[in-house]
């Protein structure tokens, strides 16, 4: 479930305004919050959890994030996936990481595939 607010914003002021604590995505300049709830949260939950553990037995440099954006290429468009893989070992090279949990990168993102 989602509800669009109605003002369009650039990527970097969406950014800058995008408040803590709540769940919002930029569809094409369009800020959307998100609602996820019930059977939705159950069904991430048990992903991240059945992840994880092979994250960790494999000795995987992999985690998920709780609340990670994807900034879409070219566009003023970023996602907060329900499930994220972020390398960690990539992070470094993320210039938007550190100040807004952003990657950009396919590389940060390894069950992505970039040639999608």
């Amino acid at each position: 479930m989602f509800e669009t607010l109605p003002k369009t914003t650039t990527f970097e002021e969406f950014l800058e305004w995008k408040p803590d604590g709540r769940l919002y995505e930029l569809h094409d300049k369009v800020i959307v919050e998100m609602h996820p709830i019930g059977e939705h949260e159950e069904i991430n939950g048990f992903a991240a959890k059945k992840l994880n553990v092979q994250f960790d037995r494999l000795n995987l440099p992999y985690f998920i994030p709780k609340q990670a954006l994807v900034k879409v290429p070219d566009r003023d468009s970023a996602y907060s996936p329900d499930v994220i893989v972020i390398n960690q070992k990539n992070l470094s090279s993320e210039p938007l990481w550190k100040k807004s949990s952003t990657v950009t990168q396919a590389a940060s993102v390894p069950l992505v595939n970039s040639s999608c």
